[in-house]
Order: structure tokens, then sequence, then C-alpha cells
């Protein structure tokens, strides 16, 4: 038996009482049992939980199981084969259970990006890196989900399903930055594997969010695995086969990815690439061996947009999409982002099950982790059950998440030269001053952003130009050429705007049209005639201060800037997106306070010489790790600040740790300038006797403080044994001696800033035993 909804049941009616009769009070217990039970379906029925997979008391285990056994194998398929673009989305409803649609494809690297309307657009990734701060990228992070969220409550609301409008974000990317040309270095967290892990860790947390049972939006850990370019110089990223040995992609490429699992994301990217002649998205070493059955991994996997595709057509590594069907989903794909087409490989699934190549439990198992993922989004419980289905759109561009946006701009620059402290200026010494600001990244505003970025409302956004005009200073603007390029360029305004100046200040970089994703570059040169630009202000600058200002992902070979002291200060902004101009006023004029403490998350080369070919995959000559003797322009972890530290009193608990022990380590860092400030503290682990090639010291810890002016923090940190791990034909542990280096940089670095690194020796006792065993 089972009520109606909205039938009410009578509990005033009086119940007859007896007395004296074991029949009797039987009866009357099993009345009262029928009546819960009653009262539990009607609230069911009422709220439409007609299905065990909507009863939010159930186990998910149990809710996502009930589900899958009542999908045929032509929903299924579909479920699978709908992940987006365009016309290959949203996966469909399933009307006969009540299931809606679903957008998988969401772009939310920092910020909501390509959904329609506005959106609080933050600094790009590499220069969020720069920050070294897990704190402020876990905010930004959570942010961004509280506005795809918002948006996703208004489209779903008015049944809009496309792509950019769910809630399962391509965020974050944790590919290592390994070549300084490569496209997308903007999209990354830099160069190291601990750093990357780090901060993708805030990333997939702040994200996710911190509800006991859902998630605010879902993260995706890309691009999976060994993908680091070419995008189109030598070849294309769509065949490129990455030839990388064994200890490289453990020890380089993999780390990220593991630490985005332990972080617990719902999802990981399968990549264009091939990984040693086997596409990334057919590679059962990668998705399965190591992915899910060494890891743990129980989420899902989804293909870069069009890489299953690419599996037959650019790879040639099946001769069609049934049997390319048949490999990826094999290997451990779950769901195929297409280039909006619906014929797509993914609906060959059923051909492939009706063949015997694929069985309907292995499809089962594939579905299985995109319905949990929309259960843990809160999709099929009653609505009043998630607080964020109350988010609306007054929390897009709050004005908080804009005071964040400021916020992380200005955590993000790094100071590369302040010749004679000459930054920041005193209000007094600006105010009634002319200021010429030149250059193509000086009053433009879609040069700001990077790529992957969302679109703020105009009114939010500053320029370079428009944060300077808020002083009481007389601002002229010249951009001597029109875009980044720079290949039509106006000297001669230039020159006049900086002879009448007291103060120059000039914006260079790249922009998207330089690199970006598909578009690498062939140089580290400046653009164009930028460099010429540069050089024609510091000559008719006549002894006035030149600040330099370059808005860029990958590093650029600017030796003579940082050589000639004609150019008395370089800041590195990266791409800061909305809050630009803000930013950078706040930073180069002492009237907030603000102290830059950024820190390179790459090593810039001191030439052409110093970058190997794009399409070698070995780590020999490549980041900090592995640079060997070569000395670069700026190394990783590089920055300066208006004030100065000196570390004292670097402590190791135990001198000697056993082969599976732990060492707690900490240091104590004082601010001896006059101002307060921000120091990154950067802990480097160099092995003396690996039996294996290793790096010649890895960063292992890193936290950043704010220390007032005359005061001191102390720093504390754990280097574990997985840290001390090698790869041989395992993660091994090994004995012998090891070096710890503290310190607001690299040791051994020959630009560097004022403060102090210091080491400290300890030994690890036993015999070489391998990390699975401990």
């Amino acid at each position: 038996m089972m009520l109606l909804a909205g039938t009410a049941v009578n509990l005033t009616k009086k119940v007859p009482v007896y007395s004296g009769s074991s029949e009797v009070k039987g009866s009357r217990m099993h009345f009262w049992k029928l009546m819960v039970v009653l009262l539990f379906l009607n609230a069911v029925v009422s709220s439409g939980q007609e299905y065990p997979f909507k009863d939010p008391s159930l186990p998910w285990n149990d809710r996502v199981n009930d589900l899958l056994n009542r999908l045929t194998l032509e929903e299924m398929v579909l479920q699978m084969a709908r992940g987006g673009a365009g016309k290959n989305g949203p996966t469909p409803p399933i009307q006969r259970l009540g299931i809606k649609p679903y957008a998988w494809n969401t772009e939310c690297l920092r910020g909501d990006v390509s959904a329609p309307g506005w959106a609080t657009s933050f600094p790009q990734a590499v220069g969020l890196a720069a920050s070294f701060s897990t704190d402020l990228i876990y905010h930004v992070a959570n942010a961004t989900a509280t506005e795809v969220r918002a948006k996703h409550n208004y489209f779903t609301s008015i049944g809009i399903y496309s792509d950019h409008t769910g809630l399962s974000c391509f965020s974050p990317v944790v590919n290592i930055m390994r070549h300084p040309l490569w496209g997308r270095n903007q999209e990354t967290y830099g160069e190291d594997p601990f750093l990357s892990g780090s901060l993708a860790t805030a990333f997939v947390k702040g994200l996710q969010g911190d509800h006991p049972r859902y998630i605010k939006a879902n993260a995706g850990c890309k691009h999976f695995d060994v993908h680091g370019g070419p995008e189109n110089i030598p070849v294309s990223r769509f065949s490129f086969d990455a030839k990388v040995e064994e200890r490289d992609w453990r020890m380089t490429f993999l780390p990220q990815f593991q630490a985005c699992v332990q972080a617990g994301t719902y999802s990981i990217m399968c990549s264009y690439n091939r990984v040693n002649g086997i596409p990334a998205c057919a590679n059962k070493k990668l998705l399965t061996d190591i992915l899910r059955k060494e890891w743990g991994f129980t989420g899902y996997v989804v293909s870069d947009e069009g890489a299953i595709e690419f599996i037959m057509e650019m790879h040639q590594y099946t001769k069609s999409f049934l049997e390319t069907a048949i490999a990826s989903v094999s290997a451990g794909c779950n769901l195929e982002l297409a280039i909006s087409i619906t014929d797509n490989v993914f609906m060959k699934i059923q051909e492939a099950v009706a063949k015997g190549n694929l069985s309907v439990q292995l499809v089962k198992e594939r579905v299985k982790p995109l319905f949990y993922t929309r259960m843990r989004l809160g999709e099929f419980d009653p609505p009043d059950m998630n607080p964020y289905n109350a988010y609306d759109q007054s929390l897009v561009q709050s004005e908080e998440h804009q005071k964040l946006s400021l916020k992380a701009a200005i955590k993000s620059f790094v100071l590369l030269k302040n010749l004679e402290n000459i930054l920041p200026f005193s209000l007094g010494n600006v105010t009634g001053k002319r200021i010429a600001v030149v250059g193509p990244f000086a009053d433009n505003a879609e040069v700001l952003f990077g790529d992957y970025s969302p679109i703020p409302d105009p009114k939010y956004v500053s320029t370079p130009r428009k944060g300077l005009e808020t002083l009481p200073a007389d601002i002229h603007f010249v951009a001597g050429c029109s875009n980044p390029s720079c290949d039509h360029y106006s000297p001669a305004e230039v020159k006049a705007v900086a002879q009448s100046a007291d103060i120059i200040v000039a914006c260079l970089g790249t922009g998207i049209g330089i690199e970006a994703e598909g578009v690498d570059r062939r140089d580290l040169s400046l653009p164009g005639h930028q460099e010429d630009l540069l050089k024609d202000v510091a000559n008719a600058a006549a002894g006035h201060p030149v600040v330099l200002l370059l808005f860029n992902a990958g590093p650029l070979d600017i030796s003579w800037a940082k050589a000639n002291e004609s150019v008395n200060a370089i800041l590195e902004c990266f791409f800061p997106a909305q809050a630009t101009g803000m930013a950078i006023v706040k930073t180069l004029v002492d009237v907030d306070k603000v102290n830059p403490a950024g820190r390179l998350p790459a090593t810039w080369p001191a030439g052409m010489e110093q970058v190997p070919a794009m399409v070698n995959y070995t780590m020999e000559g490549r980041t900090y790790r592995y640079y060997g003797n070569q000395v670069p322009l700026y190394p990783f972890g590089y920055g300066l600040s208006y004030t100065s530290f000196t570390y004292i009193n670097f402590i190791i608990v135990e001198t000697s740790v056993p082969i599976c022990g732990n060492l707690s380590v900490s240091v104590e860092v004082e601010n001896t300038g006059q101002r307060d400030g921000d120091e990154v503290v950067q802990l480097y682990l160099h092995w003396a006797q690996a039996s294996v090639p290793v790096p010649r010291w890895q960063l292992v810890g890193t936290c950043r403080r704010h220390i007032p002016a005359g005061h001191s923090v102390k720093a504390h940190f754990q280097v574990t044994k997985e840290q001390r791990a090698v790869w041989t034909d395992q993660w091994l542990l090994e004995p012998g001696s090891f070096t710890l280096y503290v310190g607001g940089q690299q040791p051994f670095q020959e630009t560097r800033s004022s403060s102090n690194v210091l080491q400290a020796d300890f030994r690890v006792s036993g015999a070489a035993q391998p990390l699975n065993r401990c």
C-alpha cells in the first residue's frame, strides 16, 4: 500500500484501548508500525522520492547502484558520450526517472569562464602560483565555485544546460612548466611538482567546498599526462608523442596529479598527446594501473576536447571509431568531450557491447562515477537540503570577490629589480609630477587577462593608465604600438612623452596573441619592437626613474633591462586581470603600505642557448631541479621585497632518522627592515648519495608569512619519507646523507635577494626499503 502525495493521515482519531488480550495488544502494535511506515512513504512521495536513488537517507553507493540498475544500455551510452562541447552536450534527460540534462563542460581556471554573463576575473594561474600562497589559491577557488554555483542555479531555473553552465570544472591545470616557450605555461602553477601539487590541493579543496555532504562545484585536474608542449611548434599537440623515461615520469610529471587525487578531486582530464606511443585517453597504464590501482582514484576521466576522436584521426592509433571506443573505455575513460559532433566515438559503445568487445558491467562501472558526482553536487536530493541551492546572482562580482581579485593581483607581483630602493614612490614624490605611461599594455584592457579568463563587467576593470590616473599627478599616455606584436612602432611620440616626464612607466609583454593554447613562442625575445621602445624610453628619460612592468607568462629575455642602470625597477605582473591598474598603483606608490612578495614559479633562461628542444621530454637541463651548472637570468623562487629578512635558528629535531621516519624542522625569520611585509620561506632537500639520478635539490616545503617590521616568526615543516624516496623501478627509500637549505630563495644563486640561506645536514639509517613497505 502507498499513500498518494498529499494524502493526510489522521493522527487525532481515537483508537480503542483494550487490556488483558495479547492478541489485541499485538494488533495495536502492528497498527502503529503500519502508521510509521505510511508516514515515511507519504513523505517520500511528497518530496518526489519515488525511487531509492532519490532517497537521501540511503548510502551513496546504494543510491548510485539503484540508479544504474534502472538504466538501459542506450541510456548509459548517451551519458558517457554527451560530455560537451557544442552539439555534443548536454547529457540528455531520462524523463521516465525524472533525471534532468547535465552540462559537464565548465571552465573554472580562475573564475567562471565562458558562461553567459559577467563573472569576477582573478589573476592568471601562473600569477597565482607566484604568490606561493595556498591560502590565496583556496579562497580564489572557493569564490570561483560560488559564482559557478550561483550562475548554474539561475541557468537551470530557466532551462539552460549548454556548455559552461554546469558545476563540473575542467580545472586546475597542473602540468609542469617544463619549457619556457610552451603556449599554455600561463595556465599552470609553474615548474615544480611539489609547489604545483600544494597549490592544486588548495584549489581542489577550495572549489569543492567544506560542506560535509555536498560539493559546491567539482574539480577536474588536467591534462593527464606528460603534457607540456608543443602546441604548434614544431609539431601539433594533437598528434605529438611524448617519449618520457619512467624516472622523469614518476618524479616530475605524475606527483602533482597524485596530489589532486589525494585532495579528493572528482575528475581527471586525459590529454591530447601520446605517452610513449600510446594516446593518453587510451592508455591503460596511465588511466587504470597508475590512476586507479596505485592511487585509488574513484572519480571519472573525461577526455580533452576531441582527444578521443584524435586517437584515430591524428595519432592513427586505431582504424575506426568502434576500435577507438573499445580502446578508450577499456583503458579507463568515462566521458567524451567531443568537437561538436553527435555521432562521436562513444556512440559506438553499444555496438562494442553487442559484439562482445565491451561488457555491460564495464559500461556500468564507467557511468557510476558520473552519477555519483551529480549526487554529491546535490542533484537528486530535496532542494532545500543543499545550502548551495540558495546561491543567486547577487553573489556574482560581489564586493568581496572584487576585493579578493585586487588582493590576489597584488600578491602575485614579483619584484625583479629595484635599484637603490627607488620603489615604492612616496605619495609626496608623485604629487603634481608628470608621469608617462607607455607601451601596448598601458591602456589596453583586453591584453591584461590572459587565456581562459572570465569576462567581468567593464566598470570593474582598471588598466595601468587608469590606475595611475587615481594619483594626484599629471598622467600622459602613449602606446607606441597598437598591440603586443608591436610590428608597427612610433618612436617619435614615445621619445617625446618620455623626455618631458618625471617618471616613466613602460608596460610591455606578450598576451594571448603571442602565447596561449595553440600558440607556442619561437624565442624568448620581447615581441616586435618592444625592446626598441624600452631603450628609447630609457635614453629619453635622461636619468629620471624608469619602471618596467611586464605582462607575460613564459620567461622573457630582458637581460638588457636587467643590466642597464637606466631601467631602475622591474615588476613582473603576469596577467593580473580586472584589478590590474589598482594593484599596480598600490604596489608602486606607498599609499596602503603594500609590499611585493611574489616569487618566480619558473626559471628564466639567460638566452636561447639554455632552451632545449620542445619535443625532447628528458628533464636534463630543464627547470631548477635539473638545470646543472647553467646560470639563469632569474632563478625559480626569486623575488625582492621593500624590506629585508634574516634567517636564524634553523633546527632539525633529530639529525639521524630511521629509513621509514619523517623529519621535523623549524626556522626563525626576522623582518630586519623598516616596513611590514610577507616573506616566502622555501625549504629544499639535497640528496648526497642517491643511487639514481635525482634533482640537484628539491623544494619540500614552503609557506608565505606576514612579518611586521622588527618582528620574527617561526616556520615549521615536516620532511616526509615520501619526499626522500627516489624512483628506481619502484619508489625506494635509501640510507645516506642529506642536506636541507632554508631561506627566501634557492641556495647558491648569482641573482639573489639580500636575505641569507641556512643549511643543515641529517642522516638516514637502515637498509634501503621500498616505500610501500613502510
